[in-house]
């Protein structure tokens, strides 16, 4: 998180709330606060495929708190009304009236000035991984590396078992929302991402990869994303900043597991 961003937000509607603002204009301050959050108050910038999602939950959430009663209904009204009707709001009304078609004109010129032009290079939905990687100060070897936790399958089932049931308890915690309950690339956010995210029970993904490829992707995220994989528009987080080295491998292992027969590819036969 942006600290000083979400300081600067809180400051303001503390202010606000110390100052009995009216509730329209409280209303409003929450808007505004959450589309600053959303927008700057994230070290890794959101999508704004992700933002438009949020802010449509955050403003039915607000126009229903308004309307559940009917003394909070009159109170967001009443400025409003006063606004169209006291005379001496006449030269308010019209710089309203006046900001709110312009403002809307000036969002269709931007969309329309926008040249449309062909990427410079075409985009790769699997990129070419790095030789090597840092994660959490320690280089890996994606290109003779393997997972770690892999040799435990053979050599001692039972802790393998646990590291993929730990792998399993951190996907459901932060993974299914958008690669989805069944690793379909139909969780709740994927419809509303561009790109949609990896759909795990394609038959040309996980066999066709080494766990190091799917390390990489994981820790780095979208904004690792090379050129050859952009645009660099993806909402996938470098999880690197959330968890564990261990905790990457054992997402990976669960992600193996859960398709019997989908196994990892072998670094010989990735080698030239």
């Amino acid at each position: 998180m942006n600290l000083l961003v979400v300081l600067v937000v809180a400051a303001a509607l503390a202010a606000l709330r110390l100052l009995k603002a009216g509730l329209l204009t409280w209303v409003a301050a929450w808007w505004v606060g959450l589309v600053v959050t959303f927008k700057w108050g994230f070290a890794t910038p959101l999508p704004q495929s992700v933002i438009t999602i949020y802010m449509s939950i955050a403003s039915v959430a607000l126009v229903a708190y308004v309307l559940s009663s009917r003394e909070r209904a009159e109170a967001a009204w009443r400025p409003i009304l006063r606004l169209a009707t006291e005379r001496r709001y006449a030269p308010l009304l019209a710089v309203v009236l006046i900001l709110i078609p312009a403002g809307a004109a000036y969002s269709v010129y931007r969309r329309m000035s926008v040249p449309v032009e062909a990427p410079f290079f075409a985009r790769t939905v699997h990129p070419s991984p790095p030789a090597t990687i840092t994660v959490h100060d320690r280089e890996i070897d994606l290109e003779r590396g393997d997972n770690p936790l892999r040799p435990l399958q053979t050599s001692d089932p039972e802790a393998f078992a646990m590291h993929v049931e730990r792998g399993r308890e951190t996907y459901y915690k932060n993974c299914f929302f958008c690669h989805g309950d069944g690793l379909a690339a139909d969780g709740l956010y994927a419809h509303g991402l561009n790109p949609i995210p990896t759909n795990f029970t394609d038959q040309n993904v996980l066999p066709n990869f080494r766990e190091a490829f799917f390390f990489w992707r994981i820790s780095k995220g979208g904004p690792g994303m090379p050129d050859e994989g952009g645009p660099g528009d993806s909402a996938m987080p470098a999880w690197e900043q959330f968890l564990t080295e261990e905790q990457m491998w054992e997402v990976i292992l669960f992600l193996y597991d859960f398709k019997p027969g989908f196994n990892p590819r072998s670094v010989e036969e990735h080698a030239p």
